[in-house]
């Protein structure tokens, strides 16, 4: 198997924890200068809505020393719900890689397109976007990196085609996310939609954001192809032969069981939500039990399997503390009446767009979070809570508030440095992360200009069911 080099930590950028209790300080202080104000709620369908018209200024409450920090505590308590989901889902899938099934399919499928190199590029991203897309594959992504680069190379591609094909294909799978538990689960059980509701929309931006996705690299493989030296290669030579030696791997009966467990897992999932209206705990359920299932399958002891669901659990325990600490601002917002006087001078900025655009104002602004919350849980847990309430009061669908939060989370994910798991990637390939962007942004305009024109669809056919 491939080896791969050890990830430079130096080479994160900015710390995301940091940024958090950044701004939970910030939020804090806001508490003395920016006035409370409250907003009266009614019950419709079993929703808490904000009345609009009853905005008033109140009494500041401000956040003491002590209170900042008694408040991170109870930010975790109030995510515990998706914190111990989103590390459910990750031990999981812990399970899932210590079987070898998803890297032997890959590599021995990659291993049989020698001769059809074309269809590499096509396919492989259709994989990767389903991963994204229903898995929420995103921070594992340096791992298959280890695992493209080198094929891609060995078939006259570059590294940055291998690096494409896995993190562009499951970051636009991830950003369409139509059975997305992690971006997707997360922010509509937050805006009290069904869970998975409005699929057949985001199946539609999936097979968009794909097309437009595996077109762009594929011209790029081709030109590399035809003209090696305009090719970016890492740290790795072109058509290196070494990579071809590396290929004994074998996709055995054991494998094709455990992905076809896999398969039947999200096949009941669907069953189960749009049937039987599971939210999180029972998909986290499902989830366990058929890691379990896949850990047997494959030939896994119990200890084996013990082992790598903490390993796999461990691997986003950061991503699952954002959460947590995600939640604390939400708490000194509330606490400090900070949440209904955001809630009102944002609707009045939105309510200055022209309608159509309302939408795609809100993307924006989850694309500047992004920024300073890299983790996609993590910024749900954040920004939902407003966004949602906003919805309503700017005569936004709360699913289509929903999908302005997938893209304007996803599509700027595989650009920003305080992204670590493209940093990792990136390390992994060997690929300056400057020369990537100067590559990608050019994929970025043309997928930006798609969001806008798919939000301003969405906000015009009001996209529910609410």
């Amino acid at each position: 198997m491939f080896k791969k080099k050890k990830v430079d930590q130096g080479n994160k950028g900015v710390n995301a924890y940091v940024l958090i209790f950044a701004l939970i300080v910030i939020s804090a202080i806001l508490t003395y200068i920016v006035p409370a104000g409250h907003y009266d709620t009614k019950q419709v369908d079993g929703r808490s809505v904000i009345k609009p018209e009853t905005f008033t200024f109140v009494n500041n409450h401000p956040i003491g020393l002590l209170d900042l920090f008694s408040d991170i505590h109870q930010g975790m308590v109030n995510g515990a719900g998706t914190i111990f989901f989103v590390l459910i889902i990750g031990g999981v899938f812990g399970i899932i890689n210590a079987t070898g099934a998803l890297d032997s399919f890959i590599v021995t499928f990659a291993r049989k397109m020698k001769n059809r190199e074309k269809l590499v590029v096509p396919i492989l991203m259709l994989f990767f976007g389903i991963c994204g897309a229903t898995m929420g594959m995103s921070d594992e992504v340096a791992v298959y990196v280890a695992l493209l680069v080198p094929l891609t190379i060995a078939l006259g591609f570059d590294a940055v085609t291998g690096f494409a094909i896995v993190v562009v294909g499951a970051s636009m799978g991830f950003t369409a996310g139509f059975l997305n538990p992690f971006s997707v689960g997360v922010a509509q059980g937050i805006a009290e939609l069904p869970t998975f509701s409005g699929i057949g929309y985001r199946l539609i931006v999936f097979v968009v954001f794909y097309t437009t996705a595996a077109i762009f690299v594929y011209r790029h493989a081709m030109k590399v192809k035809k003209n090696p030296d305009i090719g970016i290669y890492g740290k790795f030579e072109k058509l290196s032969p070494h990579t071809k030696e590396d290929l004994s791997v074998t996709f055995t009966l054991r494998h094709k069981l455990v992905l076809t467990a896999f398969l039947t897992n999200f096949v009941i999932l669907i069953i189960g939500v749009m049937k039987y209206g599971w939210y999180i705990p029972e998909i986290a359920g499902l989830f366990l039990m058929f890691g379990i299932i896949m850990g047997i399958v494959g030939g896994l002891g119990a200890s084996e399997i013990a082992d790598s669901f903490v390993k796999g659990a461990s691997d986003l325990i950061g991503g699952a503390l954002i959460i947590g600490l995600a939640q604390a601002v939400l708490v000194i917002f509330k606490s400090g009446g900070l949440m209904d006087t955001i809630l009102h001078f944002a609707s009045a900025l939105l309510n200055d767009l022209p309608s159509t655009f309302t939408a795609v104002g809100m993307m924006i602004l989850q694309m500047m979070i992004n920024f300073l919350v890299p983790s996609q849980s993590g910024q749900a847990a954040l920004t939902m809570p407003i966004m949602a309430p906003l919805a309503d009061l700017v005569g936004v669908t709360r699913q289509t508030a929903v999908l302005a939060f997938q893209l304007g989370d996803g599509i700027a994910a595989s650009m920003f440095p305080t992204n670590g798991a493209l940093i990792a990637a990136l390390a992994v390939a060997g690929i300056p992360w400057n020369k990537w962007v100067k590559w990608y942004f050019k994929f970025f305009i043309i997928i930006f200009i798609l969001s806008v024109i798919l939000l301003v669809i969405a906000e015009k056919m009001n996209y529910g069911p609410f």
